[in-house]
């Protein structure tokens, strides 16, 4: 008998998903990525939701060349001079694990206690690159964030947050709060990925159902004015499209749609963008 249960019940399921987006990437000659420790945090389910997506967006190369772009802004951040990173909603990420790390460097991740609870038990026998900590904290609830987030944020100036995967899953006061309060906390940085209203339109559009139980909620038709608008300044905005044509990761069809898909972020004119921003205070 077929199962009707759900593969995706909640937001912490895409984690898994994009775990197994990273182990696949990772088993390539080409990878742009490389997470020996994926799999295990995929599971089977992870494999099980790419398999039942609709097989035009089965790729996952938006995943991988998100975690890319990630992966490089992290690297330089740290020649930058960042001593501290904040993960918001740090899901079944590795890269404490996976990238290269100074061992002074504290790494604190946030999220909701199931999540960190199940990848402290896979990676119980791991050992960190650097110093790592563990929060479990509800994000999406205002006080118990800004309250993490004073006592977390101990040396603004030299201390980087990270929210992959996090603001589409908010409420648009929810984004406009967490905005505000990295701003109040003056962090020296802030990446964030981000699309327009029409990548998430066509999205929806093309996963149909599948992520009914996660949905998008924050949707802006200009996400970098959105966030420059309320205190920060986008020093750094990196195309998921272009990043991944540079890498030579594009189908011909794609790579013929150019004039479509790389549009000035700024003046998108309606056309789909996604991306990755590091901000800092304006």
């Amino acid at each position: 008998m077929v199962s009707t249960e759900p593969l995706i019940n909640d937001v912490s399921d895409t984690a898994r998903w994009a775990a197994a987006y990273r182990a696949i990437e990772s088993s390539r000659k080409d990878a742009l990525i490389c997470d020996p420790f994926a799999d295990r945090m995929a599971g089977p389910s992870g494999y099980e939701i790419i398999n039942a997506a609709p097989k035009k967006v089965r790729s996952g190369l938006g995943v991988i060349v998100r975690t890319k772009i990630i992966d490089d802004l992290i690297q330089d951040s740290l020649a930058r001079g960042c001593t501290r990173v904040l993960n918001l909603a740090a899901g079944l990420d590795t890269r404490p694990y996976r990238l290269d790390l100074p061992a002074e460097l504290t790494w604190i991740e946030a999220d909701l206690p199931r999540l960190l609870t199940e990848k402290e038990q896979l990676l119980a026998d791991e050992t960190p690159k650097c110093r790592l900590e563990r929060h479990q904290v509800d994000l999406s609830d205002g006080a118990t964030m800004r309250s993490f987030l004073d006592s977390a944020v101990v040396d603004p100036a030299h201390t980087l947050v990270i929210a992959e995967g996090l603001i589409q899953y908010l409420e648009d006061e929810q984004v406009n709060e967490l905005a505000a309060a990295l701003r109040a906390a003056n962090v020296a940085w802030w990446i964030v990925d981000v699309m327009n209203t029409t990548m998430q339109t066509g999205m929806e559009k093309s996963y149909g159902t599948m992520f009914e139980n996660a949905p998008f909620r924050f949707v802006s038709d200009d996400p970098i004015a959105y966030l420059e608008e309320r205190g920060w300044a986008a020093t750094d905005v990196e195309s998921v499209y272009t990043t991944a044509r540079r890498a030579g990761r594009l189908p011909l069809k794609m790579r013929l749609l150019a004039p479509l898909l790389e549009p000035d972020p700024r003046n998108t004119a309606g056309r789909p963008w996604a991306g990755v921003l590091r901000l800092s205070p304006s």
